[in-house]
């Protein structure tokens, strides 16, 4: 591995582990993560700053706050460290669920986008992959045995999707067989739930144009309400997760017949 990606990696991993201090701590100063991850306050004002920048905290006096109602609709870059390892599992266990010649659907998002790494891993000899995610589609478009359609509409920047009518109509005409789907929040009573009202409105279309629903949610989803309501839980024939979904969430879910996949 070349210097500059390790570099790049290592920094990649100390945001990470400041945002899930964060997550658990309320509030963080910089002389805690100094003394937590044996760099300059120079160099944690900046991380600092790279993630306020991304909306995926507050800064304050001597630190930075968890941002009021939990993370927003924040930068995929962000999104996409936080919670690897578990996202990693998810995507491999949603992979194995695939097979040779079927049509799914990738839903945009760094959930998703483990599985689609996992496609490629696993070298599948024909597969028709839908998708709204531009990440999802620039790791997909080089595999010559994966017929990618490519939904087209209003783009996203944070979340690099794409939205909007034109892509609701698009979808119309199409039937899939399975869909993957990743939430930005997940409550049993209330459903699924992302924090842009578009984002929710195509994501309740490829809900509708596909025969199996498969939610992709690492398990701090499930303590987590957003925006704009997709759709409800009865909607999900199966939810993969990771192993700190806590047993009451696990057993209500079970309860409403939907299968549990812990990753």
């Amino acid at each position: 591995m070349g210097g500059s990606k390790r570099q790049r990696l290592l920094v990649e991993e100390r945001r990470r582990k400041i945002l899930e201090v964060l997550e658990q701590n309320e509030r963080v100063t910089v002389q805690e993560l100094v003394k937590r991850f044996g760099v300059s306050a120079v160099t944690i004002r900046g991380d600092l700053d790279t993630l306020t920048e991304a909306g995926a905290l507050v800064r304050s006096h001597g630190g930075a706050l968890k941002p009021l109602g939990g993370p927003a609709d924040i930068s995929i870059n962000v999104k996409e460290i936080l919670h690897h390892n578990e996202k990693v599992r998810i995507g491999a266990a949603a992979a194995r669920l695939i097979q040779n010649d079927e049509t799914i659907i990738l839903d945009s998002g760094t959930t998703t986008l483990e599985v689609a790494r996992q496609i490629a891993a696993r070298k599948f000899k024909s597969l028709t992959v839908i998708t709204n995610g531009l990440n999802i589609a620039i790791e997909l478009a080089k595999l010559s045995q994966v017929r990618l359609i490519v939904v087209g509409g209003m783009l996203r920047h944070v979340s690099h999707s794409v939205v909007g009518p034109h892509a609701e109509q698009m979808l119309q005409g199409l039937n899939a067989d399975r869909l993957f789907l990743g939430v930005d929040g997940l409550d049993v009573n209330i459903g699924l739930m992302t924090p842009d009202v578009l984002e929710a409105q195509l994501n309740a279309q490829l809900i509708r144009v596909a025969r199996e629903v498969t939610v992709v949610a690492d398990a701090t989803k499930f303590r987590r309400r957003s925006l704009s309501l997709i759709a409800k839980l009865e909607s999900v024939h199966r939810i993969i997760t990771d192993d700190t979904i806590d047993p009451e969430t696990a057993a209500t879910i079970r309860a409403k017949g939907i299968e549990l996949v812990i990753a």
